[in-house]
C-alpha cells in the first residue's frame, strides 16, 4: 500500500507541475529560512553553556543611584571576589578579570600589538572550562609575570616551537611575561574573548582594599541547584561592612546618612548565561545581544514556515474540484477516508522532502551572506549540531502534517454520490478558510514592512541626529601614549601639516571605547552630592571636536588657575539648579581617602553624546589635564589615504619601535549601533522573503482563479468587457483581503515597533504615513503578482473557453 500511495503520489505531482513547483519552491525558502533563524537563535541562546558549571556561576555587579542618576556596571571592586569567598561558605569558588589595554608585545624581532589582553586570577580555569593544551591549570596563572595565551598567539610568536617557559616582552610597560600555558581558543560563543591571560598577582591595583574604584570582572561559583537569589539577599551586609566606613571616611557621612539622602548604592548578582542576552550594564566585556532581537527573529522563523504551509493549503483545497471525481470513484471502489487521508498525507510528505532538499540547498548557499551580514560563524557541520538531521527529519515531518493534514481531511470528506453527479464544489466553508489564510499572510507581510520602516527610520534618525560634536573626517591615534615624551614631537609635527585642522590629547571619547569614570561633585553639602562623568581634556579638546560653548570660555594656557577651572554640560548645570548661571560658581569633589578638591566653573559645554542614543546625556564635567594619551585629529576633507601614509612616516620616524594604528571616530559611533544596522537589514531581508513567499501563493490562487473562472471570463468577453474590467475584477477580491489584513496588522505593528523604540532615549515617533506605504505596496505587490494571470485571462479567445457549452 505505501508503495501504491508513492506512485500515485508522485503521478499527481508531475501531473500538477505549476502549482507543485510553486509549493516546493515556496516550502523550500520557507524551511531554508526558518533553518538559517534557528542556528542564529540557538547560538545567541548558547553563549557562555559551554562551562560545565555554567548553571551554578554568576557575575558580581554594582548598581545604585545618586541624585536620579543609575549606576549599573558590569565591574566592580578589587577585594569584592575575596571578601565574598571569605564571608559565605555557599561561594566554593571566586575569580576576576581585568582588561589590560592593548599592549605591544616583543619576542627577537618580532613585535605585535594586541589587542586582548586582560588579567585573570589563578582559580580562572578552575571557574571557566577553558582547558589548557599545555600547563597546569592549577599553577598557570599563580605565580606574578606569569602568561596563558591561545595557541594562534603561539604560533604567531614561537611558530613550532614549545612556547612554555619562552618570554614575551611588554617594552611599554618595561616589563616580561613568562608562559606557563597554552589553551586552545575562548570559544566563540562566550561572553569575553581574551588571547593572553596574565596573572592578576602582577597588577599592584589587584590587592588594592578599595570599595570605591571598579574595574574587576568578578564570577563566583555556587553549589548545585543553590538558588543565587539567597546569596544576594545578604550582599547588603557586605557592602554596610566594607563599603559603608569607605563611603564615611570619603564622604564625612555615613551609609545610612547616604541613603537618607534618596541615594543607594550596591552589589547584585547576575548569572552567567544571561551575560549575553539579559544584560543592560555598562562598561561591560564585550557587546552583548538582545533576547527581543531573539523573539522577533524567531516569530518571523515561526511566520515564514506557517506561510508557505499556507501556500500549501490554500492551494490544495482550491484545487480540489479537480480531484472530486477521483475520491469520489476512490470511495466507491471501497477505500476507506483514512487510506485517502493517508494518500494525500504521502503527497504532502513528497513534496517536503524535495523542498527540504532544496532548503538544505538554500541554507548551504545563503550562510556565507548571513555570517558576512550577521557577524557570525554559523555552519551545519554535524559535529558541531548533532542535533540537525533529527530536527531536520522532525521539521519535515511537522511541516508535511501542518501542511497536510487539512487538505487530506477536506478532500477524503467529500460524499461520493454527490461527486459523481457532479455537484460536488469546494463549499463556502473552505473558500473562508483560504480567504483567512491569504490574510493571515498578507497580515504577516505588512507587519514586517511596518517593522522594517520603522528600523530604518530610526536608524537614518541616528545617523543624522546632530550629536553636539562633529564625528567627521576626525581621526584617532589610540596609541600615542606608547610614545612617551616623543608624544609631543608628533603633535607639534601634525599641528604644523597643513592638511590638519586641529590636534588635541584625551582617552575620553564619545563614540566608541573610552576612559571612563564617576565623579561626584557638589557646592556646599556634601550629602547633596550628585554623580557626574568626568572628562580630562586639553585646551584644543573642545575645538577639536567642533563642540559649542553655551556660556563661558574654554580652557586657555593663558590662564594659570584653569588647572582648578572646570567646564560642565547643561545637564549639569540644570541637576545643580544653576541653569544658565553657572558661571563662577564653585564646585567640590571629595576622593576615595577623603581630600578634598575644589573648582571654579569657567564655562558651559553645550550638551553633546557622550553615550549611546539609548541613553539619555547624564551629567559632565571636563577638567584640565595634560595626557600623553590618544591623539585626537581634526583633518580637512582631501586625500585621506595619503595623509594616513604621511602620519605613519611621521610616527616611525620617531623610531621608538611601536607599531602605528589609527581609526576614525564616525567609524567608532556606527559601530556602537552596529547590532541595530545588522537587525535593520536582516528585517528587510526576511520582510522580503515572506513577502516572496506569500506572493507565490498568491499567485498559484490567482491562476487556479483564472482557470476556474474562464467561461465567465469568455462569456463577458463576448458581452463587451474590457481587458482592464477584467483585470479588475480578478483582482478585486484579493485586495479586499489585503485591506482586511491591513487593519489587522496596523495596530500590532504600531505597538510592537512602540514597544522596540522605548530602549531609545532619543527616538523617531512612528508616523502614519509608514503604514499607508505600507498598506499601498501591499496592493501593488498584490496587483503586480496577479495581473500576469489575470491579463492572460482577458486576453484568452473567449471561444477557446466557450466552445464546450
Amino acid at each position: 500500500m505505501f508503495k501504491s500511495y508513492f506512485k500515485i503520489a508522485f503521478r499527481n505531482l508531475w501531473k500538477n507541475k505549476a502549482f507543485s513547483a510553486i509549493n516546493i519552491f515556496g516550502l523550500s525558502i520557507g524551511i531554508g529560512t526558518c533553518l538559517i533563524i534557528l542556528l542564529f537563535v540557538q547560538h545567541e541562546l548558547s553563549y557562555d553553556r559551554f562551562n560545565k558549571k555554567a548553571d551554578r556561576i554568576v557575575r558580581v555587579v554594582f548598581g545604585g543611584h545618586v541624585k536620579g542618576e543609575q549606576m549599573k556596571e558590569a565591574n566592580v571592586f578589587p577585594p569584592v571576589a575575596q571578601a565574598l569567598l571569605n564571608d559565605y561558605p555557599e561561594v566554593q569558588e571566586a575569580t576576576r578579570i581585568c582588561p589590560g589595554g592593548a599592549p605591544q608585545v616583543t619576542y627577537n624581532e618580532k613585535t605585535f600589538q594586541e589587542n586582548s589582553f586582560a588579567y585573570a586570577d589563578a582559580s580562572l580555569f578552575s571557574v571557566f572550562t577553558l582547558p589548557l593544551l599545555a600547563g597546569d591549570p592549577a599553577t598557570a596563572l599563580a605565580a606574578p609575570n606569569t602568561m596563558v595565551i591561545t595557541k594562534a598567539i603561539a604560533q604567531k610568536y614561537f611558530g613550532n616551537e614549545n612556547p612554555i617557559g619562552k618570554i614575551l616582552s611588554f617594552k611599554s610597560w618595561n616589563t616580561a611575561y613568562k608562559i606557563t600555558g597554552v589553551i586552545d581558543k575562548v570559544p566563540e560563543n562566550s561572553h569575553f574573548h581574551f588571547d593572553m591571560f596574565a596573572a592578576m598577582s602582577s597588577l599592584p591595583d589587584a590587592a588594592s582594599n578599595s570599595w570605591m574604584t571598579s574595574n574587576y570582572y568578578t564570577y563566583l561559583v555556587l553549589p548545585e541547584g543553590y538558588d543565587y537569589k539567597k546569596l544576594e539577599a545578604k550582599l547588603p551586609k557586605t557592602v554596610e561592612k566594607y563599603m559603608g566606613p569607605q563611603i564615611q571616611q570619603a564622604m564625612g557621612l555615613s551609609l545610612a546618612q547616604f541613603r537618607a539622602g534618596g541615594n543607594d548604592v550596591g552589589i547584585y548578582l547576575q548569572p552567567l548565561t544571561d551575560i549575553h542576552l539579559h544584560s543592560d550594564f555598562t562598561n561591560g566585556l564585550e557587546p552583548g545581544g538582545d533576547i527581543r532581537y531573539v523573539y522577533i527573529f524567531s516569530a518571523i522563523a515561526l511566520f515564514m514556515l506557517l506561510i508557505a504551509c499556507i501556500n500549501f493549503m490554500n492551494l490544495s483545497t482550491a484545487t480540489a474540484s479537480t480531484r472530486a471525481k477521483e475520491v469520489g470513484i476512490r470511495k466507491v471502489m471501497g477505500s476507506l477516508k483514512g487510506q485517502l487521508m493517508g494518500q494525500f498525507l504521502m503527497e504532502s510528505v513528497l513534496l517536503t522532502a524535495f523542498a527540504l532538499v532544496l532548503a538544505v540547498t538554500f541554507v548551504l548557499l545563503a550562510l556565507p551572506v548571513f555570517n558576512d551580514l550577521a557577524g557570525k560563524n554559523l555552519n551545519l557541520q554535524l559535529s558541531s549540531h548533532p542535533w540537525f538531521l533529527p530536527g531536520l527529519l522532525l521539521l519535515g515531518l511537522l511541516t508535511s502534517l501542518l501542511a497536510g493534514s487539512y487538505p487530506a481531511f477536506f478532500l477524503s470528506s467529500f460524499k461520493p454520490i454527490a461527486v459523481l453527479k457532479g455537484k460536488a464544489t469546494s463549499g463556502k466553508r473552505s473558500i473562508g478558510l483560504r480567504s483567512s489564510l491569504v490574510v493571515f499572510q498578507f497580515f504577516v507581510s505588512i507587519t514586517l514592512m511596518v517593522g522594517t520602516g520603522v528600523v530604518y527610520n530610526q536608524l537614518s534618525f541616528i545617523q543624522n541626529k546632530k550629536l553636539g560634536y562633529e564625528k567627521e573626517q576626525v581621526m584617532l591615534l589610540p596609541d600615542s601614549w606608547m610614545l612617551g615624551d616623543k608624544a609631543k614631537a608628533l603633535r607639534t609635527q601634525l599641528e604644523q601639516d597643513p592638511n590638519v585642522v586641529s590636534v588635541s590629547s584625551s582617552g575620553y571619547l564619545p563614540a566608541g571605547p573610552s576612559y571612563n569614570n564617576n565623579f561626584f561633585i557638589y557646592e556646599n553639602d556634601i550629602a547633596a552630592q550628585i554623580k557626574t562623568i568626568r572628562y580630562d581634556v586639553d585646551d584644543h579638546y573642545i575645538p577639536t571636536l567642533g563642540m559649542q560653548l553655551a556660556a563661558g570660555r574654554n580652557f586657555s594656557k593663558e590662564f594659570a588657575g584653569d588647572s582648578s577651572g572646570i567646564i560642565i554640560n547643561e545637564t549639569t548645570a540644570r541637576l545643580l539648579g544653576w541653569g544658565s548661571h553657572a558661571l563662577d560658581k564653585t564646585l567640590s569633589h571629595a576622593d576615595n581617602s577623603g581630600t578634598k578638591t575644589t573648582y571654579h566653573v569657567i564655562g558651559i559645554v553645550k550638551d553633546f553624546h557622550f553615550r549611546s542614543l539609548h541613553e539619555r546625556i547624564a551629567p559632565l564635567v571636563m577638567t584640565l589635564g595634560n595626557y600623553n594619551s590618544t591623539l585626537i585629529i581634526k583633518t580637512r576633507a582631501g586625500d585621506i589615504a595619503a595623509f594616513i601614509s604621511s602620519t605613519q612616516k611621521k610616527w616611525e620616524a620617531l623610531g621608538t619601535g611601536n607599531a602605528f594604528s589609527y581609526a576614525f571616530l564616525d567609524e567608532r559611533f556606527n559601530n556602537t549601533y552596529r547590532a541595530e544596522q545588522t537587525t535593520g537589514q536582516l528585517l528587510g531581508i526576511f520582510a522580503g522573503l515572506t513577502i516572496f513567499v506569500a506572493c507565490l501563493g498568491l499567485f498559484g490562487l490567482a491562476t487556479f482563479t483564472a482557470r476556474q473562472r474562464h467561461k465567465e471570463i469568455g462569456i463577458r468577453k463576448v458581452l463587451g468587457a474590457s481587458v482592464a474590467g477584467i483585470v479588475s475584477l480578478l483582482s478585486r477580491d484579493f485586495l479586499k483581503l489585503v485591506g482586511i489584513a491591513f487593519i489587522i496588522a496596523a495596530p500590532i505593528a504600531w505597538y510592537i515597533m512602540d514597544q522596540w523604540l522605548q530602549g531609545f532615549a532619543y527616538r523617531i515617533n512612528i508616523s502614519w504615513w509608514t503604514f499607508i506605504l505600507a498598506a499601498i505596496a501591499a496592493g501593488i505587490i498584490t496587483i503586480a503578482t496577479i495581473s500576469f494571470q489575470a491579463i492572460k485571462a482577458a486576453f484568452a479567445n473567449p471561444a477557446d473557453s466557450l466552445k464546450t457549452e
